[in-house]
């Protein structure tokens, strides 16, 4: 209890979604208020429920840290006459600081000799502090969605019922609107209501548990995750889950309670897809497989009360699953009567956007761009891409996606099998959805692969066209996980014939008059958009953020290119020569500024030092275009740097800027043929050489 600090912030139900990255939120948050407050501290917890928010340090210190600070005046010339006595300067540098001028100090500096003042501002209590950082915590927890309630200015998830605060055992006097801070806390909704005081975090996390409360959410998941596979274990079953689904399981409820149910073999004749999504996406449910991974009829649900009998409560979840199972086999008897492909004219009545047109539009558009993407990847896939396409968003007017919108692709996929469509054409029909989140599956077929590019390519040129690009933290269309997905498709396929310029100027010409914008004003715009997510992702894979600048600054549009010439770079960069070569390179960039229209006539050359960069120059840039042509960009930064040398010797013993102007251009102009060379693989300018 010593010196630790509880806070719990009690509200109505939070939803699930909000719940892990408040975790996170709140721990970067208070770290940060008490660097700034310079508070030491050993370890920080954050804990939460639907309806609960906690957070629990460990030895926070019990006064700040002393803080000396130096403050440098005027000059020590100015601060003294030629007696050494003190001048205005010094004496009102002295009094605004608080201290006599004889505490004054000499501090010496690469400008000169200064005087300055040190003082130490002395750390006050943390108990006095507190009530100040946890306020500002508070408030500065962010959520997707807040909102106000009653009269009161106060924005948070949901509103607050009460707060436990408390440091070293004494309450830490606290003020949100109408609720005042105390040392209780409230137990389970429904089974214990009641309050109960609290003297420490061990103390809490026992009242809280004997108050039917777990409050760790590791610790309810683990609960769920045992007895889940348990009750699944107990029909000769496995439990199905995701880590999505765990985890809005686990921030749903307070006190989990497995229950075990089932439903009739029957429906197990709908598709699996269907099954899955009714119970994980629609009931929180989770279902349950035999060991090769089969459906059984049965499923797991989490209860947060304690039923006097399990066996009713099943038999209530059992009913809710029946209905929706109903209706998902009526919509997938009554969708099997129409085949697939007769539900394409269909479109003509969806909306894409009402500044987009329809989906049958936006089909017929990414049909074309599919089209040409295959010539540049493999014609005799032709056919089998252009039937995906047409296929794509078929099922779009199907009952069952009507009802379960995250099936689309996967019924499509499922309708088209039956519809007699061939095996790859179906996979591609659910594939081109792919990438469904960040970091999730990509495609595994080509087609899948080149219809999921085209569609998702005419989306965000699409978008970009009509001005509804993303703006800063909003993005309702999901054009950044659509960019990344392409990037990551393409490097995954190793797609380097396909060039992204080309692929949105061919996107662009699809759109008719429907965008608003000018064809260059957008490609400039959508091809920054894209250098941006290809940046992110390079960095993210570990790459420093100046070696990826040095490469996407020579140009980027051959993804698959780009990301072998970083790789490259990296590896250079551990190569002796690599300091000396970035330093010469940037001597060229350096006196090259401004300097355009190179024009280099060997006959102008008049020294000894120019013939022989010259002379290396071009043996080299023959071998580099090699390599380069073979994709050996490890070779060819190896071979550019040979040219370290004669660069260095032609700086040591050439005046480039020379009187006579044609000399000078000239001499420019090898520089600007180099310059150029090293350019078709990074620019060293945008390194940085620490140390």
């Amino acid at each position: 209890m010593n010196n630790e600090l509880l806070l719990e912030i009690g509200t109505e139900e939070i939803p699930a979604g909000f719940l892990n990255k408040a975790l996170k939120d709140m721990e970067s948050i208070i770290g940060k208020l008490l660097s700034e407050n310079r508070i030491a501290y050993k370890d920080i917890k954050c804990l939460a429920t639907p309806r609960r928010l906690v957070l629990y340090i460990a030895d926070v210190a019990r006064k700040q840290n002393d803080q000396t600070i130096e403050k440098t005046g005027p000059a020590r010339k100015a601060a003294f006459d030629e007696k050494g006595k003190p001048t205005n300067a010094a004496l009102g540098f002295a009094k605004g600081q608080g201290l006599d001028v004889s505490a004054l100090e000499i501090i010496i500096t690469e400008k000169g000799e200064y005087i300055g003042a040190r003082k130490t501002v002395y750390g006050r209590p943390t108990a006095e502090l507190l009530p100040a950082i946890l306020n500002n915590f508070i408030l500065s927890i962010p959520f997707k969605k807040s909102m106000r309630w009653s009269s009161f200015d106060l924005r948070f998830a949901r509103p607050l019922h009460w707060l436990l605060a408390i440091y070293g055992g004494d309450v830490i006097p606290l003020q949100i609107e109408n609720i005042t801070s105390g040392n209780l806390s409230c137990g389970h909704r429904f089974m214990s209501p009641e309050s109960f005081p609290v003297a420490s975090f061990e103390d809490y996390l026992v009242k809280t548990r004997g108050n039917y409360v777990i409050a760790s959410p590791g610790e309810r998941r683990n609960m769920i995750l045992t007895e889940a596979q348990k009750a699944a274990a107990e029909i000769g079953g496995k439990l199905f889950f995701t880590e999505d689904l765990m985890d809005t399981v686990t921030f749903i409820v307070e006190y989990p309670v497995i229950v075990r149910g089932s439903f009739d073999k029957d429906y197990l004749k709908i598709p699996k897809e269907v099954l899955t999504t009714t119970m994980m996406s629609h009931q929180k449910y989770f279902p349950i497989t035999d060991t090769e991974g089969n459906l059984l009829p049965y499923f797991v649900t989490v209860s947060n009360t304690e039923p006097r009998d399990r066996n009713i409560v099943a038999r209530g979840n059992e009913r809710v699953l029946h209905a929706r199972l109903a209706d998902a086999s009526f919509f997938f008897e009554e969708d099997k009567k129409v085949p697939l492909e007769n539900r394409v004219e269909a479109l003509k009545k969806v909306i894409f956007h009402t500044l987009l047109g329809t989906s049958y539009d936006k089909v017929q558009r990414f049909r074309k761009l599919a089209a040409y993407i295959t010539e540049k990847i493999n014609p005799e896939l032709k056919k089998d891409v252009d039937r995906a396409a047409f296929l794509a968003k078929a099922d779009l007017e199907s009952q069952m996606v009507g009802e379960f919108p995250e099936l689309q692709g996967i019924m499509g996929s499922q309708y088209a099998l039956l519809a007699g469509e061939k095996a790859n054409v179906a996979k591609a029909v659910y594939e081109h959805y792919l990438p469904i989140t960040a970091g999730g599956n990509l495609p595994q077929t080509h087609e899948g692969a080149i219809v999921g590019i085209a569609d998702k390519m005419d989306t965000i040129v699409g978008f970009f066209g009509v001005g509804l690009q993303p703006t800063g933290a909003a993005d309702p269309y999901a054009l950044r996980r659509q960019a990344l997905g392409i990037i990551n498709i393409i490097l995954y396929r190793q797609y380097n014939t396909l060039l992204i310029g080309k692929l949105i100027d061919e996107s662009l010409s699809l759109f008719e008059n429907k965008l608003n914008k000018s064809a260059g004003e957008i490609k400039k715009d959508v091809m920054e958009f894209f250098r941006g997510r290809l940046e992110n992702q390079m960095i993210a894979q570990g790459y420093p953020y100046d070696t990826v600048e040095a490469v996407l600054s020579t140009g980027f549009s051959n993804i698959v290119i780009t990301a072998k010439k970083i790789k490259a770079l990296q590896a250079f960069r551990q190569n002796p020569e690599f300091g000396p070569v970035s330093t010469a390179f940037k001597r060229v960039e350096n006196i090259l500024k401004d300097f355009c229209n190179p024009q280099l006539n060997v006959k102008y050359f008049s020294t000894d030092a120019e013939k022989k960069l010259f002379s290396a120059f071009e043996k080299t840039k023959t071998e580099v275009e090699k390599a380069i042509s073979a994709a050996d960009f490890g070779k060819a930064l190896a071979l550019l740097a040979e040219l370290r040398p004669p660069v260095d010797y032609f700086f040591d013993n050439v005046m480039v800027m020379d009187k006579d102007k044609r000399t000078q251009k000239n001499r420019l102009s090898l520089l600007a043929e180099i310059s150029a060379l090293f350019h078709k693989l990074t620019d060293f300018s945008k390194i940085v050489i620490s140390g």
